[in-house]
């Protein structure tokens, strides 16, 4: 039973010693939170800049050219 009970607490001492001042829990583990949520922001404001920069009549006119021109290679 000794040697069962050195096994179960490895993990243990393992994440003891792995986090800084040896806490079970980093002081800012809500960081984690607010970073996807700023990144989550972020994405979708470029994905709304290019959603109007693609829906330009310019870019339009680009794309189209560009996809007959590959239709007609084959």
């Amino acid at each position: 039973m000794r040697a069962l009970a050195a096994v179960r607490s490895v993990p243990v001492r393992l994440s003891a010693r792995l986090v800084p001042g040896g806490d079970a829990r980093p002081a800012d583990a809500g960081m984690t939170t607010a970073e996807y949520a700023v990144g989550t922001v972020g994405a979708c404001a470029f994905s709304g800049v290019l959603y109007k920069l693609v829906q330009s009549p310019e870019v339009m006119g680009l794309l189209r050219d560009v996809i007959s021109k590959a239709f007609n290679l084959f």
